[in-house]
C-alpha cells in the first residue's frame, strides 16, 4: 500500500464508533460495529469513497428495521385476516403500548410499595364492560383460557370429564382441533348427542360426580342447517341449576369465540359475553384480538369463585399475559371505536366514494381500472356466511404479487386483483395510492 493509496484515508474503527455513538442506544454496539466494518470493506474495494464511510454506515442502519415483521395494508376485504395479524390496534392501544414499554405498575401498589394484583386496571375495565361478570381474568389466547379452565376446574379437582355436544367439537385453522387441545390436559371428553341434533336429556344422562364442566362451544367458522337441534345456554343453565340444588355443582362454561362483549346488530348470530352470562353461563371465554378489536388475549368472565380458582392454578402463571397486552387491552376497552368496529360498520356509500376517488386517481395516471361490487367478510373464524357488501378496485390478477412486494395484501380471485378499502385506515390511503402508482410503473408489469 503506497502513501497516496486512498485506503489509508479510511477512518479507523474506534474513531467511527465514537462518531456513531448516537446510534448505539437504538441498534446496539455489535450492530453498529458490523455496519462500520461493512462500510470499511466497501471503501477498500472503492465501492464508496473513504470520506463516505460514516455516511454509508448511517444509511445502512437507518434502513434496518427493528423487527423482521413487515407492516402491511389489508386491502382484502376480510376485516380480521388471521394470516396478517387479525385486529389492527386502535391509536389508543398503540399509545398504551409505548407507555407500557418501560417500567410500569403492572403488579405494584405505589401507595404501599407492596405487590398488587397483576393487571388490575385492565381487569377492572373488563368488569365494567361486562357488568354481569363478577370477576375477570386475561390469559394469552382463547385456547389458553379453555386449557386453564378445564385443568383448574376439572382435572385439578379430581373431576376430569368435560361434557359437550358432538356437534361442537370443532376444528379451526391449521388443523387445530378442540378435542385434541382439551385431551392434552388430561381431560376426558364425554360427547353427547349427534353432529346435527343434541337435546338437554343427552347432557343430563352424561353428567356424573366426575364431571368438571359442561362446555358449550360456539361453532364460529361453520353453520349446520336443516334437520338440527341444539341446547341453548339458558336451557343448560336451568338443567345445571337443578343439579346444583341437589348438591352437584357442575359449572357451565360457554366459549363464545370471537370476543363480542355486547350484542352487535350487524352480527345477530354471534354470541356476546353480556347476553350469555345473563342467560345463565357460569363462565365465558373469548378472544381479545377478534371482534373486540384488541391484542391477542384469552378473556375469562364470570363467577368469582371459578375465576379465582383459575387464577390460583399453577398453570395460570405459564399462560398469563405481559404488561404490553394488559396495556393494549385496557386501552381497547376504554378507548373509542376500534379499527375493527369501524371496518365492520363502514357505510357502503362512503366506501364507494373512497374507492371511486382512488380509481379516478389511477385513471389520471393512465391506469385503466373499474370499481366493482365485492363481498367482504368478517374473518377470524367468526360470523360464517355473513356477507359485508362492499366495493373494490379491479385490476389484472398479476398485480396481486406486485402489490404484496409493496406491503399491500389484496384479494386475488377469478382472474382479478381486487383492492377493497373497507379495512384500510383513512390515514393509510396515501400509502396505498403510492403503492398502486409504483406498481403501475414497475417493470414487472406487462
Amino acid at each position: 500500500m503506497t502513501q497516496d493509496d486512498p485506503r489509508r484515508r479510511i477512518p479507523r474503527t474506534d474513531a467511527l464508533m465514537a462518531a456513531l455513538a448516537d446510534l448505539v442506544p437504538r441498534h446496539g454496539v455489535e450492530a453498529v460495529k458490523a455496519a462500520v466494518t461493512d462500510a470499511q470493506a466497501r471503501a477498500r474495494t472503492a465501492e464508496i469513497a473513504p470520506e463516505d464511510v460514516e455516511t454509508a454506515t448511517r444509511t445502512t442502519l437507518a434502513g434496518r428495521r427493528p423487527t423482521s415483521l413487515r407492516p402491511l395494508l389489508n386491502a382484502t376485504g376480510v376485516v380480521l385476516h388471521t394470516n396478517i395479524g387479525r385486529a389492527a390496534l386502535s391509536s389508543a392501544a398503540r399509545e398504551a403500548l409505548i407507555t407500557a414499554s418501560g417500567h410500569v405498575d403492572v403488579e405494584f401498589d405505589l401507595e404501599s410499595g407492596a405487590r398488587a394484583r397483576r393487571g388490575r386496571g385492565t381487569l377492572s375495565a373488563l368488569r365494567e364492560a361486562v357488568p354481569s361478570a363478577e370477576d375477570a381474568l386475561a390469559v394469552n389466547n382463547g385456547a389458553a383460557a379453555l386449557v386453564l379452565a378445564t385443568t383448574a376446574l376439572g382435572v385439578a379437582r379430581g373431576r376430569p370429564e368435560v361434557v359437550m355436544s358432538r356437534g361442537e367439537i370443532v376444528e379451526i385453522g391449521d388443523n387445530f382441533r378442540l378435542h385434541e387441545l382439551l385431551e392434552s390436559t388430561g381431560v376426558t371428553i364425554v360427547e353427547v348427542g349427534t353432529t346435527n341434533r343434541t337435546w338437554a336429556r343427552d347432557y343430563s344422562s352424561a353428567i356424573t360426580t366426575r364431571t368438571g364442566l359442561v362446555l358449550k362451544v360456539h361453532p364460529s367458522n361453520f353453520v349446520v342447517r336443516g334437520f338440527t337441534h341444539g341446547v341453548d345456554v339458558g336451557e343448560l343453565a336451568s338443567l345445571l341449576g337443578g343439579l346444583r340444588e341437589r348438591g352437584l355443582d357442575v359449572p357451565l362454561l360457554a366459549d363464545i369465540g370471537s370476543g363480542l362483549l355486547r350484542h352487535e346488530p350487524l352480527l345477530p348470530d354471534e354470541p356476546d359475553a353480556t347476553s350469555v352470562l345473563a342467560a345463565g353461563a357460569d363462565l365465558v371465554t373469548a378472544s381479545g384480538d377478534k371482534l373486540l378489536g384488541g391484542p391477542q388475549a384469552g378473556l375469562v368472565l364470570g363467577r368469582t369463585d371459578l375465576v379465582e380458582t383459575m387464577r390460583r392454578s399453577p398453570l395460570a402463571r405459564a399462560l398469563r399475559v405481559d404488561k404490553l397486552t394488559f396495556a393494549a387491552l385496557e386501552a381497547t376497552l376504554r378507548g373509542g371505536p376500534t379499527p375493527t368496529a369501524r371496518a365492520l360498520r363502514a357505510d357502503l356509500a362512503e366506501l364507494r366514494h373512497r374507492t371511486e376517488t382512488f380509481a379516478e386517481a389511477l385513471r389520471d395516471d393512465g391506469i385503466e381500472t373499474a370499481v366493482v361490487p365485492h363481498d367482504a367478510a368478517v374473518g377470524g373464524g367468526g360470523a360464517p356466511g355473513v356477507v359485508l357488501p362492499s366495493v373494490a378496485i379491479a385490476l389484472p390478477d398479476h398485480w396481486g404479487a406486485a402489490l404484496r412486494a409493496h406491503g399491500v395484501v389484496t384479494h386475488v380471485t377469478g382472474g382479478a386483483c381486487l383492492v377493497d378499502l373497507r379495512a384500510v385506515d383513512p390515514g393509510d390511503e396515501q400509502r396505498l395510492l403510492d403503492a398502486l402508482r409504483r406498481v403501475a410503473h414497475d417493470d414487472v408489469l406487462p
